[in-house]
């Protein structure tokens, strides 16, 4: 039985830099399931180790910081008339390089780099592609499961942007077509990018014994959420965000971890 009903279909994936990534593994399921997949990276380094990791698939350069970039994306699927049932937007940067600072001290600039390549990019590309979507297409962010308990710094407010923006951006497109747009709001995960965030590791374990069955969210039960909806299977579901996080959410006061911190 096809149950995600993808096969036969093309998908646009953002994001893939390793195979512990998110879009990897959403990728992988795609291909798995009979779909076609096409990339899009940032620069021509990331595309070479995209193409080891996807050899047989078409892997495009597009910096969501450059304007003309986005616009020759969106050209490559006019001028090739490929129709996509989807998009996976998996993108997000911000500054670290300095630490972890208090909110007030946000630098403006590493704000407004970050919203654009976290946030706005979602809304750049699909407005790119969105005469080469079909009807019914689904499109997908990935998000964080609490916006506002994080220890990200300013991506925390960011991401509460991208969550609303996927509300105004399903509004936007029902206009002119049938497309979805949702986000799947993951836990911490053990992913290379995550890796670049001070005080992540610590952050990653607490949040391990703060879900209820006692053990890390794993990557591919985000990827497996994001496939669901990039489905068909999921048409009534949009301008949403499916929390993906082991329970943690409803378990801030696990009574070990508060027994254990009050000693």
């Amino acid at each position: 039985m096809d149950f995600l009903q993808v096969s036969g279909k093309t998908f646009l994936v953002t994001g893939v830099a390793n195979k512990k990534s998110v879009a990897y593994f959403v990728a992988n399921g795609l291909i798995d399931s009979g779909a076609k997949v096409i990339f899009s990276v940032q620069n021509e380094e990331n595309q070479s180790k995209a193409q080891k990791l996807f050899p047989d698939s078409t892997i495009l350069i597009c910096d969501v910081e450059n304007a003309e970039s986005i616009n020759q994306l969106g050209e490559y699927f006019n001028k090739n008339n490929v129709r996509l049932a989807g998009f996976v937007h998996s993108i997000a940067f911000a500054n670290y390089s300095e630490g972890i600072k208090p909110f007030h001290e946000t630098n403006v600039g590493d704000f407004l780099q970050a919203t654009n390549i976290s946030c706005f990019s979602l809304v750049a590309i699909a407005n790119a592609l969105k005469n080469s979507f079909e009807e019914d297409a689904s499109v997908v962010t990935i998000s964080i499961s609490s916006t506002r308990a994080t220890a990200y710094g300013y991506m925390g407010p960011i991401k509460a942007a991208l969550d609303a923006t996927v509300a105004f951006l399903a509004k936007s497109l029902s206009e002119i077509s049938k497309v979805r747009v949702n986000a799947v709001c993951a836990g911490p995960l053990k992913t290379s990018a995550s890796a670049g965030i001070p005080g992540y590791v610590n952050n990653y374990l607490f949040a391990e014994q703060l879900t209820l069955r006692k053990a890390a969210l794993k990557t591919e039960e985000v990827a497996n959420t994001v496939l669901f909806l990039l489905s068909p299977v999921s048409g009534g579901i949009n301008a949403t965000g499916i929390v993906v996080d082991a329970g943690m959410s409803c378990n801030y006061f696990d009574q070990d971890v508060v027994n254990k911190a009050m000693r």
